[in-house]
């Protein structure tokens, strides 16, 4: 039996079908560790399904190279805490933060392997390397649901802490900082983050690229919750509008982007939380630069041409050093 055999035949088996015709390659994962492809299923359900294979190498081909042990270990546990945020939490979002349904769900010593609702046939098809401010809107309302309906939920099986650039997984980037002024002062903005009155779920990872839109560009879902964890909304804010906006226009586009997240935040939490709305809207907004420049911070250190001619990220960068001095 085929590889892709004996994958038609495990999907086959979860989801109930008849019989299940995997279709070409969507995408390569991150790193080599799998595939994302699209399936049909016949006699089940749901007629159509993308599928999310996750085969990693084995650590022992990285046995030599501490810092390559410690991102495989990083990526292996992003599955597992996909798989979780699937199977549990994910069930309490609504047409305000969709996400794909998971039909089926296995991991193993071996490998990962999802079965999601399509959201293609779901209504939202549309990918965007580049959007609109209605599509930038679409994507920060989604972001303001999400993060009301989990104010103050505990991330159970999830990261403690969310987002793929979190400090403390982070050490081998932090270290090519050398001398930089973030280098020092990283530990005290992770703390200041995460001592946070008001925290929720983020998604971790709300990148563009994440998103899916509907036709006509004025709703979305998301995918990709490897990374999810709980925080502060704002650093899932900070890194969605970094992704949508060239660094020239963040200066003059993200303080009317900001009004739109907390409006849309501020009608959510009335609908679904009983949490203190004026003071979590203050601790936010104050917390905003802290989290954009706590992923400046892990930019300079994982591509630092990359970063280097922000002038945006580096008057925040600034602002937040200054702050700093004066708590001192």
């Amino acid at each position: 039996m085929s590889g892709d055999e004996r994958l038609s035949e495990r999907v086959r088996k979860g989801t109930g079908a008849e019989r299940v015709e995997l279709g070409a390659r969507v995408q390569s994962l991150w790193g080599g560790y799998g595939e994302i492809r699209r399936a049909e299923l016949f006699g089940a359900e749901a007629r159509r399904a993308v599928v999310k294979f996750v085969t990693p190498p084995a650590e022992r081909e990285f046995a030599r190279d501490a810092a390559k042990v410690r991102s495989h270990r990083r990526k292996v546990r992003s599955y597992a805490v996909e798989l979780a945020f699937y199977r549990g939490l994910a069930r309490a979002t609504d047409d305000g933060c969709l996400v794909p349904a998971l039909l089926h769900g296995e991991a193993s010593e071996r490998d990962f392997l999802f079965v999601l609702e399509d959201l293609d046939a779901a209504g939202f098809p549309g990918r965007r390397s580049q959007c609109t401010v209605s599509e930038i809107e679409a994507g920060l309302r989604w972001l303001a649901s999400f993060h009301a309906r989990f104010v103050g939920v505990a991330p159970d099986g999830l990261w403690k802490v969310g987002t793929y650039w979190h400090l403390a997984t982070r050490p081998d980037e932090l270290a090519r900082l050398d001398a930089h002024a973030l280098r020092r002062a990283a530990t005290r903005i992770d703390e200041r983050l995460n001592q946070a009155r008001f925290k929720s779920l983020l998604h971790g990872d709300a990148k563009l690229e994440n998103f899916c839109f509907s036709r006509d560009g004025d709703t979305v879902a998301a995918v990709d919750f490897q990374y999810a964890g709980g925080g502060v909304g704002v650093k899932d804010v900070a890194y969605y509008l970094g992704s949508c906006l060239s660094t020239q226009a963040c200066a003059r586009e993200v303080p009317g982007f900001l009004e739109v997240y907390f409006a849309s935040l501020r009608a959510e939490l009335v609908q679904h939380s009983s949490v203190d709305v004026t003071a979590l809207e203050a601790e936010w907004r104050e917390l905003f630069p802290w989290a954009w420049v706590d992923f400046h911070r892990f930019l300079l250190g994982w591509a630092p041409g990359h970063a280097a001619f922000d002038a945006y990220s580096e008057g925040l960068t600034r602002e937040v050093l200054e702050r700093l001095q004066t708590r001192s």
